[in-house]
This record gives C-alpha cells, sequence and structure tokens, in this order.
C-alpha cells in the first residue's frame, strides 16, 4: 500500500524527532540569497515550512511580511516559541495546494523533496499561482537519487527543469556552490522568475 505524506505522517516524524534533513539553522544558500535582498516589504511564502529557520533569519533580518505554512502543526509551535513576536495570522497550518494569496518570493528547502513525486507538477504550477508576475520561486533542489524509499525523494535537473519551464524564466538553474557540508554536490540552487 502506497504511503500517503498527509499531515498526520508529518506530525509523527516531528514527534518521534525523525527529522533528519533539519539542519538546525538556515543554510548558506539561502542566507547568502537573503543577505542581497533590499526590499523588507516582499511578501514572501516558504511552504513545507518545517522549523522554519529561514523565516527566523529573514525576521530578524527586518523583512514583516513573511508567511511560513505547513501541514503538521509540531514544527509551527516549534517556530512560534522561539519566534515570539512573529505575527500568528502568517502561521499557516495548511496544505500547500489549498493556500491563497499572492507573493514576491516562494523560497523552496526541503519541501519539493518531501512531497510525492507525483506532485512535482503541480508543484511548479502552484508556486506560479501564488507569485504576483515577475515573482520568484528561489532556494535548494536534491540534485542525487537516494538509495532508500522516501521521502526525501531524490531527482535530476533535468527532470526537475520539466516541471518549470512552462510557467518560468530559468535566472539561476545550476549546483550551489555554498551548501552547507553534508550536501555538498548535491543540491541545485535555483532562481526561477514567473513568466
Amino acid at each position: 500500500m502506497k504511503q500517503e505524506f498527509n499531515a498526520a505522517y508529518w506530525q509523527q516524524r516531528y514527534q518521534d524527532n525523525q527529522t533528519g534533513w533539519d539542519a538546525q539553522t538556515i543554510t548558506t544558500p539561502l542566507k547568502t540569497y537573503f543577505d542581497q535582498l533590499t526590499n523588507k516589504d516582499l511578501r514572501i511564502l516558504i511552504p513545507g515550512c518545517g522549523n522554519a529557520y529561514e523565516a527566523e533569519y529573514l525576521v530578524n533580518s527586518g523583512f514583516k511580511n513573511v508567511f511560513v505554512a505547513d501541514v503538521a502543526p509540531a514544527p509551527l509551535e516549534n517556530f512560534a516559541r522561539r519566534v515570539q513576536n512573529f505575527p500568528k495570522e502568517q502561521l499557516l497550518l495548511q496544505n500547500f495546494f489549498d493556500l491563497q494569496g499572492q507573493y514576491d518570493l516562494i523560497v523552496e528547502q526541503t519541501f519539493f523533496c518531501a512531497i510525492a513525486p507525483d506532485l512535482r507538477a503541480a508543484y511548479a504550477r502552484k508556486c506560479a499561482e501564488l507569485l504576483v508576475p515577475g515573482g520568484k520561486v528561489i532556494g535548494l533542489l536534491f540534485d542525487t537519487n537516494f538509495t532508500h524509499e522516501g521521502p526525501p525523494f531524490g531527482g535530476s535537473a533535468e527532470e526537475y527543469r520539466q516541471y518549470f519551464e512552462p510557467y518560468f524564466l530559468f535566472r539561476h538553474f545550476g549546483r550551489a556552490y555554498n551548501s552547507i557540508p553534508p550536501r555538498q554536490g548535491r543540491e541545485l540552487f535555483i532562481n526561477l522568475q514567473k513568466k
């Protein structure tokens, strides 16, 4: 029987502390990208945010319109305990595919690899739907195949390109030069602009 990666599944992973993807801090490629952003008013969405260290970094850097979404309550609760001044209405306990609204930037960090691979085309389409004209998806995708059953699910640049090409211009789509050591040589940094 096929495993369903729903809210209960992810909540159990957090409760059992089975969170091997969690770097426990913002990763270098995202920090480097965020540090060059000058518009603190950008509406930023982090789907499948987990413990949302990226959102914490953005908030501490003066960004006000950061929205974090996850299907499991545990990581959102963890984040709310750490970042107590974060607006509660910007904590979204929702399935990504049910989200509404318009954003300037969507941050991808270990969410794409967590959803079932048959949802990847729908993910790209939903990102385009949630972005304003010219909005961007930035972040990291695994450029490797894993030997274990996922999640995380791996893949290749060639596979991913076909999902995003209908909706996005590829501003950057290549090997991340500054991945954290456990992911070195296995990540793509993407900067995709909505057509």
